[in-house]
C-alpha cells in the first residue's frame, strides 16, 4: 500500500525530493522557462501539497494550484527516478484528482516542458486524460512549454 499524505510543502522531509525535482527542472529547460515552485513559493500560493513516503522518506510529490474559478494546476509532479514504474505517479495524481474536486475543481490543467527530457511526462498525462490546450492563467506561448487540461466531471 502506497501511503501518501496531504502535508506542507515546507515540511523538512520534503525538502530533498523538491530540492532534486527543482535541480532537473534547471538542468532540463532554460531557466526562464521554468515554473517549478520552492516549498516557500508553493506554501505562499496556498498549494495543497501531497507527498508518498516509503520506510519514511519522501518518494513522490504533486501539488495543486487553485487557479480562477473552478480551475486547478498541477505543480511539482515528481517521482525518485529509483521509484518510478512503481505506481507512485499513478497514486499521486489520482490523490490530486480527489483533492482537485473536494476544493470545488473541475478542471486542471498544467505546464511541463517541450523537451526530450519530458516525454514520458507528456505520455504520462495523455493516458491519464490530459489534451494539448493553449496557455492558461498567466502563462503566454513559450517554445520550451506545453500546457495540457483535462475535465474532472
Amino acid at each position: 500500500m502506497i501511503d501518501i499524505r496531504r502535508v506542507e510543502p515546507t515540511e523538512p522531509l520534503l525538502a530533498p525530493l523538491i530540492a532534486r525535482h527543482l535541480e532537473l527542472m534547471y538542468a532540463s529547460s532554460p531557466a526562464c522557462s521554468v515554473h517549478a515552485m520552492d516549498a516557500a513559493s508553493m506554501m505562499e500560493a496556498g498549494v495543497r501539497f501531497v507527498a508518498a513516503f516509503e520506510n519514511g522518506e519522501a518518494v513522490a510529490m504533486g501539488a495543486l494550484k487553485r487557479l480562477s474559478g473552478a480551475h486547478g494546476e498541477l505543480k511539482s509532479m515528481h517521482v525518485l527516478s529509483d521509484h518510478r514504474g512503481s505506481g507512485y505517479a499513478d497514486a499521486i495524481l489520482e490523490r490530486l484528482f480527489e483533492e482537485a474536486l473536494a476544493a470545488g475543481l473541475s478542471r486542471v490543467s498544467l505546464e511541463t516542458g517541450s523537451q526530450d527530457a519530458f516525454i514520458p511526462a507528456r505520455a504520462f498525462y495523455t493516458r491519464h486524460g490530459f489534451a494539448v490546450c493553449p496557455p492558461f492563467e498567466g502563462y503566454e506561448e513559450d517554445p520550451n512549454s506545453i500546457f495540457m487540461t483535462r475535465s474532472l466531471i
